[in-house]
């Protein structure tokens, strides 16, 4: 009659360790807040999006959800796909011109003539430029196709053309959002997918940081940039024209949305004088960008240590 006893004995003990552990489990799992990353629109400022991306690697902490719109959905999936900020790096330097570098010799290099491919125009109505091929592009440098294959969760803004409603996807064929994504007015044709026509997604969220809400710590990223008037040229081009009107909008929408609530740390580049289409200002990009992240390490290391 012993060894039940016994027996009965050591499951109490195992039943108040495990509620003395308890409280530390909770804890343990307090100091590990879910960081989000919102990633906004604004065409080849976009780029700065990279700097982010470094600077999480180099804090070691992994986001637990992203968001995108634009040329945050393109950035993104490449992050959420796996590659750290230094591939991504890497993959951008193979694509743009470095400031020491002529033309007549980047031009020879093989991953730059890609740039033809990507800027082939359509006669089709809706758009100026294809965006097929930069999509192919995108699934070849990612390795995946898919929202399940990602390493991170990724959320994609589009617009619904005429419904004229953000769209959100986060499942299914990932890159057929992404190419919606950054469907820019004027540039891009819409793109059907999903029963839907959609464009961009910057038209309805320029920075998604809404669509996070599991997140204990959300950074949102706005590349809307600074533009200034041009003393030599007041006038501005057609294209221009369009592209800066767009922005315009993407920053009211903006204002009002923070106007209701901020992420955590809102993080905006004061990219001067960058047009939408200015890839191959890489280097100038990165460089005017990096002040704008000098509060975020510090500021992320305390709320990460709390």
């Amino acid at each position: 009659m012993s060894e039940p006893a016994i027996w009965s004995r050591r499951q109490t003990l195992r039943l108040f360790l495990a509620s003395a552990l308890a409280p530390g489990v909770l804890v343990a799992a307090a100091r590990s807040p879910r960081v989000g990353l919102a990633l906004g629109s604004g065409g080849a400022r976009g780029l700065a999006h990279l700097l982010v991306f470094e600077l999480l690697d180099d804090l070691g902490v992994r986001p637990y959800r992203i968001s995108g719109s634009s040329i945050g959905a393109v950035m993104g999936s490449l992050y959420a796909a796996g590659l750290s900020g230094a591939d991504i790096r890497q993959l951008l330097n193979r694509l743009t011109v470095a400031s020491d570098e002529r033309w007549i010799d980047s031009l020879l290099k093989e991953d730059l003539m890609r740039w033809f491919t990507f800027l082939e125009p359509t006669l089709r109505g809706g758009g100026i430029i294809k965006s097929e091929a930069f999509s192919r592009f995108l699934e070849e440098a990612a390795g995946i196709s898919r929202f399940d294959e990602l390493a991170i969760p990724l959320r994609v803004v589009a617009t619904d053309y005429w419904e004229r409603e953000m769209v959100v996807f986060e499942s299914g064929e990932l890159w057929p959002a992404v190419q919606a994504s950054m469907a820019m007015p004027g540039l891009f044709r819409p793109v059907k997918h999903a029963d839907r026509l959609l464009v961009d997604g910057g038209l309805t969220n320029p920075v998604p940081f809404d669509l996070l809400p599991e997140c204990d710590i959300v950074i949102g990223v706005d590349v809307l940039g600074v533009r200034t008037a041009d003393a030599t040229d007041p006038d501005p081009s057609s294209l221009d024209n369009i592209f800066n009107t767009f922005q315009i909008m993407q920053a009211s929408i903006l204002r009002e949305k923070l106007r209701q609530g901020e992420p955590d740390f809102l993080i905006r580049p004061e990219v001067r004088d960058i047009r939408v289409m200015d890839f191959h200002r890489f280097e100038d990009i990165l460089s005017q960008s990096k002040p704008a992240l000098s509060g975020l390490e510090s500021g992320l290391k305390k709320r990460l240590e709390r």
